[in-house]
């Protein structure tokens, strides 16, 4: 997911997506594939949205 394609107000909680990441992790058993790192990748643009609206609505 790109951050332009972003629906305010779509995203998971950052805890949502950061228990999704730990999880891969975890599978991966610390080493990621080329496939688990563009996951990873995507996981991790979408935590930061997710912090992003929980400031936002906090402010």
């Amino acid at each position: 997911m790109s951050p332009d394609s972003e629906v305010p107000g779509s995203v998971r909680s950052a805890a949502e997506v950061n228990e999704q990441i730990r999880s891969l992790w975890l599978r991966a058993r610390g080493t990621l594939s080329t496939q688990e790192r563009e996951e990873y990748e995507l996981l991790v643009v979408e935590w930061a949205a997710a912090i992003r609206e929980a400031v936002v609505e906090a402010a």
